[in-house]
């Protein structure tokens, strides 16, 4: 239909137009505007996306309209994001959707209850709108179905073709973004990870269980190595320029740790999962390629690579603690596949105390983990995460970053000395203990503890329990990855 060409072309040009907004730009590659080949790509995204919406609205002007504002609303959060935790939206935080919905309370929980109340109103506002202007038609129906069947045909031939099969190749967002754009960013990048997700469940399990048992050694029949996950542990002399504490538990399990250092992290604010997935399953981000992002999402295809199954399934006893909902990031599927024999989760804590914030109690997870501890019998393994310095940190809407920087200092010092509890807990007990203790991420504290600079945070490897005797001097420190930590565990219970 020929009236509907003058909205097409301008639903081309808005979403290339707001796409150009995304940061960073070409000009941070040397360019003056992207590659010709990702604004093809970006046109055939915003042709599929207008005839999709034209399709079930039968409304051009709304699918003009919701094509240009989708693609702006992508580069604002695109923005944002990078703003306060450094790189560019990508693929797989699209997958974080599906968690706000099964989790609400954990993202809307740090808004004020007339924020949510506003944001919920004007949601329904919203779609009343967009239930107000479609206009169902066979025509228009057809027509739209006709773009979007185009758009995405020419898409998905292009993406394979030479001048753009080559595109994105290796993992480089803010390259790629300044480069190509947004749009194609994503689109690849989601490409490129089911390649390799595909290859990865061709291949199978990299390590079997006959071909891990040579790195099992016989230890000892009754030891326990606790691994402690705190968020958003740091330093705060490390991380700020000033007001910075310092942590003198952190100090003291230096002095008589076997082993610490920095534990170099790739994100920075967020992204648990990925240091996670380094601790628990031992793959470096460099060997993940475009799995990276994200990478508890290919977990459940990796279990033989996971700490309980090294360490052997059929002789340790693993536990995983977390006062979460185990569903979160798809846990509840993963970990039990990953050989942990029970997830203790949210479940078995008391309500959180609010004065305190709106995660338990670095004390109370400690408490668990002891009492955890002192009821195994065997070799055992108990990994804990442990949230309360995560948030937040403006419990009375004072946004200001002395106020933000005192409130972290406040809550970390309950993640230090969570880690003095346990070091005096596990001194009296009658096994030899391992007690590994990290921070996932540093905060992002605007004006204080921004993206762009160091990412690292502590990591103490301490021997406890009545039978562990303490260094004769401290040691040196050794810096480490996630994955090379993971290994680092898996020595000490070599030795113990």
């Amino acid at each position: 239909m020929i009236e509907l060409i003058p909205l097409w072309l301008l639903s081309l040009v808005g979403v290339v137009v707001a796409d150009a907004f995304a940061r960073p730009g070409p000009a941070q590659e040397g360019r003056v505007i992207r590659f010709v080949r990702g604004l093809w790509i970006t046109g055939l995204v915003a042709s599929t996306l207008f005839g999709s919406v034209l399709a079930l609205s039968g409304n051009p002007d709304l699918a003009a309209f919701l094509t240009v504002g989708l693609a702006g609303l992508f580069t604002f959060a695109s923005n944002a994001k990078r703003r306060v935790l450094g790189e560019p939206l990508v693929f797989s935080d699209l997958a974080l959707l599906g968690a706000m919905v099964k989790h609400p309370q954990f993202y809307f929980s740090v808004l004020a209850l007339w924020q949510q109340v506003l944001g919920a109103f004007a949601l329904l506002i919203a779609i009343g709108v967009v239930a107000w202007l479609m206009e169902p038609s066979v025509t228009k129906a057809i027509a739209g179905s006709a773009i979007a069947a185009t758009g995405a045909a020419v898409l998905m031939l292009s993406v394979r073709l030479g001048p753009w099969r080559h595109l994105a190749r290796e993992p480089g967002l803010n390259s790629d973004v300044a480069t190509l754009g947004l749009v194609p960013t994503l689109l690849l990048y989601w490409m490129r990870w089911r390649q390799a997700r595909s290859r990865l469940l061709d291949q199978g399990s990299p390590a079997s269980q006959d071909a891990l048992a040579g790195e099992r050694k016989a230890g000892s029949s009754d030891e326990l190595i606790v691994v402690v996950q705190c968020e958003s542990f740091a330093d705060p002399t490390e991380v700020f320029a000033q007001g910075g504490i310092s942590l003198p538990q952190l100090g003291r399990a230096k002095r008589r740790s076997a082993q610490w250092g920095n534990l170099l992290v790739s994100g920075f604010g967020a992204y648990t999962m990925r240091t996670e997935y380094g601790v628990l399953f031992g793959r470096d981000e460099s060997e993940l390629g475009f799995l990276l992002y994200d990478p508890y999402l290919t977990a459940q295809i990796d279990p033989a690579r996971a700490l309980p199954q090294k360490l052997g399934a059929d002789r340790w006893h693993s536990l995983f603690v977390h006062p979460h909902d185990m569903r979160f990031y798809g846990r509840n599927e993963i970990l039990p596949k990953a050989g942990f024999d029970e997830l203790i989760g949210e479940g078995r804590f008391p309500e959180p105390e609010p004065p305190r914030g709106r995660y338990e109690r670095a004390a109370a997870v400690a408490a668990k983990r002891m009492e955890l501890a002192r009821a195994a019998s065997g070799p055992a393994l108990i990994y804990a995460v442990t949230m309360e310095n995560h948030g937040p940190w403006a419990p009375h809407g004072d946004a200001s970053t002395a106020s933000l920087i005192s409130n972290y200092n406040r809550l970390v010092l309950a993640g230090d000395a969570m880690l003095g509890q346990l070091m005096e807990g596990f001194d009296r007990v009658d096994r030899p203990v391992t007690l590994v203790f990290f921070g996932d991420h540093r905060p992002t504290i605007p004006g204080a503890s921004d993206p762009g600079g160091d990412r690292y945070t502590p990591y103490v490897i301490v021997p406890s329990g009545s039978r562990c005797s303490e260094p004769s001097e401290p040691p040196e420190r050794v810096d480490l990855t996630p994955a090379r930590l993971h290994q680092a565990i898996l020595d000490r219970a070599a030795k113990l």
